[in-house]
């Protein structure tokens, strides 16, 4: 399940790449991705050790994206806020490990769906970029609503 903090993280890059010229101070962003300010602060500082987005310094600082919005996927921003896309360590291309308690990998009868699962929702969102979510419709819809 996407955890809040890649909601928020997700939401701001989106907005950040709405941006002309392309920079936005920690406040402006927060408010326009409806998250809260030192939460997202502490997001920005994590995606800029991971090289997505740059912070400048400053009474003209703030954010900007390191690459086009277009060279940033959603799974690259969700593998940095909340880790693996794989619903199990099994069937994980990052973060690979055995199952707790899993006797025989390739015996499993649960692999083969949770590696289909995991190879569609891969697809899926490498081929969705910040770009891609910037020119969907309204600037303040919701992207990636909780699931029920």
């Amino acid at each position: 399940m996407l955890s809040q903090k890649a909601r928020y993280a997700l939401r701001a890059l989106v907005e950040l790449s709405r941006v002309d010229p392309g920079q936005i101070t920690a406040s402006a962003l927060a408010a326009r991705a409806d998250a809260p300010r030192k939460f997202l602060e502490a997001i920005l500082l994590q995606l800029a050790r991971e090289g997505v987005v740059v912070s400048k310094r400053g009474k003209f600082g703030g954010y900007v994206l390191a690459r086009p919005a277009h060279q940033i996927s959603f799974a690259e921003i969700i593998r940095i806020v909340d880790g693996p896309l794989a619903l199990a360590p099994c069937v994980s291309r990052t973060a690979f490990a055995p199952c707790e308690g899993c006797i025989e990998l390739d015996a499993c009868p649960l692999r083969e769906a949770l590696l289909r699962a995991r190879d569609a929702t891969a697809a899926v969102l490498e081929a969705y970029s910040l770009a891609d979510a910037a020119k969907s419709g309204d600037a303040n819809i919701v992207i990636l609503p909780p699931v029920a």
